[in-house]
């Protein structure tokens, strides 16, 4: 039964033991990958005092994690997905020792850092469907939204310390003490994957193994989607939210030209964020009997703090809207893959997770480059107010022309029935809504 209070739901934690781990594994890579969000802008920076360049390297890493999703997603729903993740990740420990050796050199090449951050997106890409497919194999379909309120504190209490901790470290022992760390940080999720029980795909047998058997199973995924009004307005919401509005491309633009700081500074705005997801999640319980209304509105508050934050010239201000911005996205994070989990069958989750990884890989992406080109243009507080208001007024046409997303709660059934051709995807009028 859901819980009636506001306070985080631990229960994830303390029934599932391989949950444990594959929650401290994460918690452990990724706040060593998000020290090295800061190193590598402030590298690329430093080098080429380009913020379309900082945006480039995150599209540099979103192309080849979205043909490792697609793959990975197949082969979620083929094998054992535990091994899945655990092969992809040994790999990220090598691509984080040679950004360390780049950064040491007396003259750091930048081709170095697109290639290391291009192969980390790919083997990302291919581990990131299985772990999404299996969170509902740990904890069961009825504590989704609790296990999402969980995986989206620790992926903010990382946004949290990490940031803050590379801001620390660059500005002390350099950018190769933070590609170390993060290093360290996929050996201990290697180290954690290996005690996880085995999480073999069901029916897995049944998609075949010959590339167009492959092909076929990716298309049974996408037919899935386009057939499911709720999918399908979960993706445009999100894609909403990110598309023009991620800010983080601009953080050591807006340090130096809007608040006067430095390294320190960049760290302090990548935290923010994660301060307020951090109060969101503590207070996440509610979640659980929550759906569209709650996820429609956390997106607004998610754009509407941005354009706050991109107006403001005072510091604690603007470190306030970030945290109000970032309590919005986790609510939206973790509604999000609820509904979403809870609306897939299990046999198409990799698949299906692999497609909804795309779009939340390119879209941030995208929103990364297109912030650092409207700032080369017109500035860079121009482009992230700009965002926040191309933001809410998407996420209202969204939740206008899709009847389906608001009406979706956690706890009651989706409408199995796939919808008619003519008011699905392929139609007009869903080519409009698109």
């Amino acid at each position: 039964m859901p819980r009636s209070g506001l306070a985080m739901d631990l229960t994830p934690l303390r029934e599932s033991r391989d949950f444990r781990l594959l929650y401290a594994g994460f918690l452990g890579a990724l706040i060593g990958t998000l020290m090295t969000s800061v190193a590598v802008a402030v590298q690329v920076y430093d080098l080429t005092g380009s913020p379309a360049q900082i945006g480039l390297v995150s599209l540099a890493r979103a192309l080849p994690l979205v043909v490792g999703v697609l793959i990975g997603g197949v082969l979620a729903d083929r094998g054992d997905r535990r091994t899945l993740m655990l092969v992809t990740r040994l790999p990220l420990t090598l691509v984080a020792a040679g950004l360390m050796v780049n950064a040491l050199l007396p003259q750091p090449q930048l081709w170095v850092i697109y290639v290391a951050t291009g192969l980390t997106g790919l083997f990302a890409g291919l581990g990131g469907p299985a772990m999404l497919a299996a969170i509902p194999a740990l904890v069961g379909t009825e504590r989704l939204a609790a296990a999402g309120a969980l995986t989206a504190a620790s992926t903010q209490l990382a946004a949290l310390l990490g940031p803050a901790l590379g801001g620390v470290l660059v500005a002390g022992p350099g950018l190769a003490a933070c590609f170390a760390v993060d290093a360290a940080g996929f050996l201990v999720f290697s180290v954690a994957l290996l005690f996880v029980r085995p999480l073999p795909a069901p029916q897995a047998s049944a998609t075949g193994k010959g590339l167009r058997q492959a092909f076929g199973a990716v298309a049974d995924g996408v037919r899935f989607v386009r057939g499911h009004r709720l999918i399908v307005g979960l993706l445009l919401v999100d894609a909403a939210a990110m598309v023009f509005t991620m800010p983080q491309a601009l953080y050591p633009v807006l340090a130096d030209e809007q608040f006067g700081g430095g390294p320190g500074v960049v760290g302090l705005l990548y935290a923010a964020p994660a301060l307020g997801a951090l109060v969101g999640a503590a207070t996440s319980g509610w979640t659980a009997r929550a759906g569209g209304h709650a996820l429609i509105g956390a997106v607004l508050l998610w754009g509407l703090s941005l354009v706050g934050f991109g107006l403001t010239t005072v510091l604690p201000l603007a470190l306030a809207l970030l945290a109000l911005a970032g309590l919005g996205d986790l609510i939206s994070e973790t509604l999000r893959s609820a509904l979403l989990q809870h609306g897939t069958p299990d046999e198409l989750r990799g698949r299906v997770s692999g497609l909804w990884m795309v779009q939340a890989t390119v879209s941030p992406a995208l929103g990364n480059a297109a912030v650092g080109f409207l700032a080369e243009l017109s500035g860079a507080r121009f482009a992230v107010v700009t965002g926040g208001v191309v933001c809410v007024v998407a996420t209202l046409a969204v939740a206008a022309r899709f009847p389906a997303l608001r009406a979706a709660r956690l706890g009651v059934a989706p409408p199995s029935e796939r919808a008619a051709p003519s008011e699905g995807v392929g139609s007009p009028r869903e080519g409009a809504e698109r």
